[in-house]
């Protein structure tokens, strides 16, 4: 049995409680960002703000206390990215050496650059631990329902991996493993990005030949930028790059898919993001330091420099899809 502490109750950090719970080997907490907010989930027996309807099985500790860390053999960070760096600096007092750390953000640090596992490393300082990264096509709702889903699990040590592929793995969750952190990472947090041009080409109307090309472009752009950062190509082909890709896209439940579909529309995107009631479309933060990242490598991304005109400079998404559209011809490959 293993003591596993999940940080972050947000959607998706519950649902994976739930999945490492169903196991009923493991000793499953769940941290939530305040003592109110755990106080809260433990009376109403769910979490009501973020995964309601699933009734928080008994076996799971509910949690505020930082303290509560220390007992952990495996650390499971799923906090968003934008508040990662302050919660394991809360968090970092009572971590130490002998636990692993598996992230299942998908998100690049705004500023730094930094991938998740980076942070996390970042914000340990000299505290050395295994840290490894979680991915893969996996919405939250559908996890939390016990749907068989398949997810890849990156550490650099062989053996970890397969320890934590062992750990994880279950009758409704396949993890394979490997040794590409980076490709990992970065596909599952890039393609948050082309989910928003995902949605905007359905929000203004636009067909399946839209669609199919939009993703299509999306994944070669996505692949671009992680081999320049030093992934392995062949791990964009895998789940958590075109698997992720794919559902995310076109997954009525994406949250990302939905703010794109929400711009196309016409909404404005502070009116979006306050309907989403607290919860987090990843690729809002991500497109930015995507875009960042790419100049810093010198790579051309002109799906996400439209997003950025659209997110962050107000640009029209029939504009930005024109804009695409007319772009100088050139070899596919």
């Amino acid at each position: 049995m293993s003591r596993i502490f999940v940080l972050g109750s947000g959607a998706w950090g519950t649902a994976l409680a739930f999945s490492l719970d169903r196991r009923g080997s493991h000793q499953v907490s769940l941290w939530a960002h305040s003592l109110e907010f755990a106080e809260e989930i433990r009376n109403a027996g769910e979490n009501t703000q973020f995964l309601p309807g699933f009734p928080l099985p008994a076996s799971i500790a509910v949690t505020g206390e930082c303290e509560a860390i220390a007992d952990a053999d495996i650390v499971l960070s799923v906090i968003p990215s934008e508040f990662l760096r302050s919660a394991i600096a809360r968090l970092r007092p009572h971590m130490h050496s002998g636990q692993i750390v598996v992230s299942a953000t998908k998100g690049v640090e705004n500023n730094t650059y930094l991938r998740m596992t980076e942070v996390i490393a970042d914000c340990l300082g000299e505290l050395s631990l295994p840290i490894g990264a979680l991915s893969g096509p996996s919405f939250a709702q559908e996890v939390a329902q016990g749907q068989p889903t398949a997810l890849t699990v990156a550490f650099a040590d062989t053996e970890i991996a397969a320890r934590i592929r062992k750990e994880f793995s279950s009758e409704t969750l396949r993890l394979y493993t490997s040794t590409d952190i980076i490709g990992v990472e970065l596909g599952g947090a890039l393609k948050n990005v082309i989910a928003i041009a995902a949605g905007i080409v359905v929000g203004v109307g636009l067909g399946y030949n839209s669609s199919a090309g939009l993703i299509t472009r999306g994944i070669a752009e996505i692949t671009r930028l992680a081999v320049a950062c030093g992934a392995s190509r062949d791990t964009l082909s895998g789940l958590s790059g075109v698997g992720d890709l794919v559902l995310t896209c076109t997954g009525s439940l994406s949250r990302n898919r939905t703010v794109g579909e929400n711009l196309g529309k016409g909404r404005k995107l502070p009116e979006i993001l306050a309907s989403l009631g607290g919860k987090v479309a990843e690729g809002v933060h991500t497109t930015r330091a995507a875009l960042g990242l790419a100049r810093q490598r010198g790579i051309e991304m002109p799906i996400t420099e439209q997003m950025e005109l659209i997110l962050n400079e107000g640009k029209d998404p029939r504009e930005a899809i024109r804009n695409l559209m007319l772009r100088p011809g050139k070899n596919e490959l």
